[in-house]
């Protein structure tokens, strides 16, 4: 019995010193209530419970179903799901450990990349890293599938959220080229909607010289082939900020291992863990963000 007691009590400080843990990396205070520090499994779809925005540092309310990949669900800067992991890998990923942006200590020794990174974190990741945020059309300019390795090589991290699917083919050539950008050790905090099919869909896989025409009101995409073929697509699919940014194939998640492999990361793993301290949950299976590592 005694031994029962004694065990229980173990237990039970070990439990607290996790929750203790959870807290600190979350910024909380004793002052302040517990914020997000329980198991997803152990909470309802629609029980509320608050959460600290690791990218402002707002404290918002939000439920498990609420939580998915884009909905903005911080208060404040609007972030969701994907917005906050993103930095919560930068950080984990360089630092060892997660924090919140606004309560780090500024780590300029570390330096990084974003590839048109959303505005809502990347002015928080150029105040604490020596990172600056990239664009393909405006300053400061980089283009993955031609870039100055002068410029831009050496990398500790390189963010490339949501963009490799608007890349023109051949899409490796992209993951060979942020590979090259990263210093040895450097990681790839990384996202793209993936399906679990098989295979990438690939929207123009002929593409060379093309154009984006509007016909009877709809945009069409005009390409000329290597061989002189000209083909004429219709429905086209638009992402980004006034649906601009044209869809180029849809990922599947076994060839973007592949393509991880092909490039030559020496591994790679799909960050798939909740993180409720910081709003994070991913009640899906698909399109979650990967870290690869050089």
């Amino acid at each position: 019995m005694v031994d029962d007691l004694l065990h229980g009590f173990a237990r039970q400080m070990r439990e607290r010193s996790r929750w203790r843990a959870w807290r600190r990396a979350a910024g909380e205070t004793r002052r302040r209530r517990v914020i997000g520090d329980v198991d997803p499994a152990s909470l309802r779809d629609t029980e509320a419970f608050e959460f600290r925005c690791n990218v402002c540092g707002y404290t918002s309310t939000t439920t498990l179903a609420t939580l998915n990949r884009e909905t903005p669900t911080c208060g404040h800067c609007l972030s969701g799901v994907r917005i906050r992991s993103m930095a919560g890998l930068v950080v984990v990923e360089t630092l060892g450990r997660p924090m919140a942006l606004p309560d780090m200590a500024p780590a300029k020794h570390i330096r990084g990349i974003g590839l048109s990174d959303a505005t809502i974190y990347a002015g928080a990741l150029a105040a604490q890293f020596d990172y600056v945020n990239t664009f393909l059309h405006t300053r400061p300019r980089l283009d993955i599938t031609d870039p100055d390795f002068t410029r831009y090589g050496g990398q500790d991290f390189v963010v490339a959220s949501d963009v490799f699917e608007h890349v023109p083919p051949p899409v490796a050539r992209a993951f060979e080229n942020v590979r090259r950008l990263l210093a040895p050790g450097g990681k790839l905090i990384f996202s793209v909607p993936y399906s679990l099919e098989a295979e990438t869909v690939e929207h123009f896989p002929n593409l060379h010289e093309w154009r984006i025409e509007t016909a009877d009101g709809e945009p069409t995409l005009l390409n000329r082939a290597f061989d002189g073929t000209v083909t004429v697509h219709k429905h086209l699919v638009f992402h980004g900020s006034g649906g601009t940014t044209l869809e180029m194939r849809r990922f599947a998640r076994a060839a973007l291992e592949r393509h991880l492999s092909d490039a030559g990361f020496s591994r790679f793993r799909v960050a798939d863990e909740p993180y409720l301290p910081f709003g994070i949950h991913w009640p899906e299976p698909w399109s979650l963000p990967m870290v690869a590592y050089r």
